[in-house]
């Protein structure tokens, strides 16, 4: 077990107090339907107390269980963005529930997988859903509740399922008469692009500050309410299955802002994107990296809307979950030249880390500045780093974590090690320092130790080379990969698509990436695809990759 932390303010709380603050403003808008703070409380109240009905809550208290163990029941939330989901998490908080993401495209084998891993005895699922869902629904003994999202599909209710309609309908709109507490779980996750997907478990106390960005000075739930004034309108374009979405989703509300979810969830739609902040005046957009941007520029670029969308409302677009690389930032700029640009780092296992801001003149990508807890570690975890050690090492965080990984105690070891007496979450992002002056903690950025390509002894990090081969105006967009070489064991393939009336071919792509890296990272061979498979949430699908440069 970790030492003991103060039990602070649960985020069920925050959010009832601000929602009180504000009855009548808008907290949720989704198509047509939108939702004041009232609105929002009575809604998440009945959710909980229609779970509590149904003897859902915690068991056991935190202070009796190991990292890796929950003593709560477990909500699956398997649906597409929509107020459903917000919903969810906000309504499982309220009856000390543990909610956890689903991936709505996965085959019933993998959802057979998740939810059996989850421990999952609840689940909040769209009817499109329903058949997958179905299929294993025989193997999960344990899952007793499911609340059914009716939609466009179609589909009848499951067996002893209940619509979440009428759930709500049915449950009592009094706060649920349960105790709050910073100790309840919050649930992520993880994407599993390089293995199977594990469970990383928060306190929500914890997450609140280190996950969805609440306030890190204040004590007192009026302190909360009383920094509530951000002034946020945000459209959060991921898909809320994954962190980013959701997580910016919470950060907005504890701002005392409205979220703003697509009319289209099911796929990223530029023309939604840009018609909605056009209309609602939206200040704040989130994006996930190059598979986000691209297809929301070519909109900019189509000769229909040079003049078509006004867009000045817009303050801020962060990316976070996936590299924005530097030509598509400037293509921003040039276009909003008003509008700042974030690139937000973080992870299901540390939270937010550190960001990078361009505003106006050329931009960059790469490079972050350390922030207090984040930290240099060696590549053998047992020194911290500074400026004068010339090595690469890895990105690391202390202070409010993550607890551990749901059932899996040496997983939980690995990725939180003590070094030095304290105790650091380690994802697994390389980083070196940018020079050797003690008074610059600019670090670069390498990337994911689990997709390195190990070629001829050197690690060559694909992210890297990706953002060197994106740099070439030509590329629409790119996942490196290595395959097998009888030379070097391993070599670098990158594969690309290239943009729609534009040509390049090999030589002048190279002769591009080589301005940016050196000659040995350079890929030995590029492969040309129609289209490069990311995940809803912009992510490279580096077992795809591997596969494409392998045949």
């Amino acid at each position: 077990m970790t030492e003991a932390m103060p039990i602070d303010i649960p985020l069920a709380a925050v959010h009832e107090a601000i929602a009180a603050s504000r009855p009548d403003e808008y907290c949720l808008v989704f198509r047509d339907r939108r939702f004041t703070w009232k609105q929002v409380t009575d809604r998440t109240r009945r959710l909980a107390n229609a779970l509590l009905d149904r003897d859902l809550g915690c068991h056991t208290e935190r202070s009796e269980l190991a990292d890796h163990v929950s003593g709560q029941d477990h909500l699956a939330i398997y649906l597409h963005n929509g107020n459903e989901y917000l919903e969810s998490m906000l309504g499982a908080l309220k009856a000390r529930v543990c909610s956890l993401n689903v991936n709505y495209r996965y085959v019933a084998e993998e959802l057979h997988y998740l939810l059996t891993d989850a421990q999952a005895t609840a689940i909040v699922v769209h009817s499109q859903f329903a058949p997958t869902l179905a299929e294993v629904l025989p193997q999960l003994p344990h899952l007793s509740v499911i609340l059914q999202v009716d939609d466009e599909s179609g589909n009848d209710l499951l067996p002893g399922a209940v619509w979440y309609e009428d759930a709500l309908a049915a449950a009592s709109p009094e706060r649920p008469s349960v105790d709050w507490s910073g100790d309840d779980l919050y649930m992520l996750y993880t994407g599993g692009t390089t293995g199977m997907p594990k469970g990383v478990m928060w306190r929500n106390g914890d997450a609140m500050v280190e996950c969805f960005g609440g306030s890190r000075t204040a004590q007192t739930v009026d302190e909360f309410v009383a920094e509530a004034n951000t002034g946020l309108q945000a459209l959060l374009a991921p898909p809320f299955m994954h962190g980013a979405g959701h997580w910016m989703s919470f950060r907005t509300w504890l701002g005392g802002g409205t979220v703003f979810v697509q009319s289209v969830p099911e796929r990223l739609d530029p023309i939604d994107v840009w018609t909605l902040i056009e209309h609602e005046r939206l200040n704040f957009l989130l994006i996930v990296g190059d598979a986000f941007a691209r297809p929301l520029l070519d909109e900019l670029e189509s000769p229909t809307a040079r003049e078509a969308y006004d867009l000045s409302s817009l303050t801020v677009v962060l990316s976070g979950g996936a590299a924005l690389s530097a030509p598509l930032k400037n293509e921003f700029l040039q276009r909003l030249p008003t509008v700042m640009i974030v690139d937000g780092l973080g992870s299901s296992e540390a939270g937010g880390q550190v960001s990078h801001v361009s505003a106006g003149g050329t931009a960059s990508t790469g490079t972050f500045e350390l922030t207090p807890g984040n930290v240099l570690l060696s590549a053998d975890l047992d020194r911290v780093l500074d400026p004068t050690d010339h090595e690469t090492g890895w990105l690391a965080k202390t202070g409010r974590l993550a607890l551990g990984y749901l059932g899996d105690e040496a997983k939980t070891q690995r990725t939180y090690p003590t070094v030095a007496g304290r105790r650091y979450a380690v994802p697994g992002d390389r980083a070196r320092f940018q020079d050797d002056d003690p008074n610059n903690l600019i670090v670069e950025l390498h990337g994911r130790d689990a997709v390195t390509i190990n070629s001829g002894g050197e690690k060559i990090f694909a992210e890297e080379v990706e953002a060197a081969i994106k740099a070439h105006p030509a590329i629409y967009d790119c996942v490196v990969a290595g395959r097998p070489s009888d030379r070097w064991g391993s070599e670098v393939v990158a594969v690309v698509r290239i943009r729609d009336g534009h040509q390049a071919d090999d030589a002048a792509l190279l002769a591009e990436a080589e301005r940016h890296i050196a000659r040995y990272k350079l890929p030995k061979a590029i492969v040309r695809v129609e289209h490069v498979v990311r995940s809803p949430s912009g992510k490279a699908d580096y077992r795809w990759a591997k596969t494409i440069a392998s045949t």
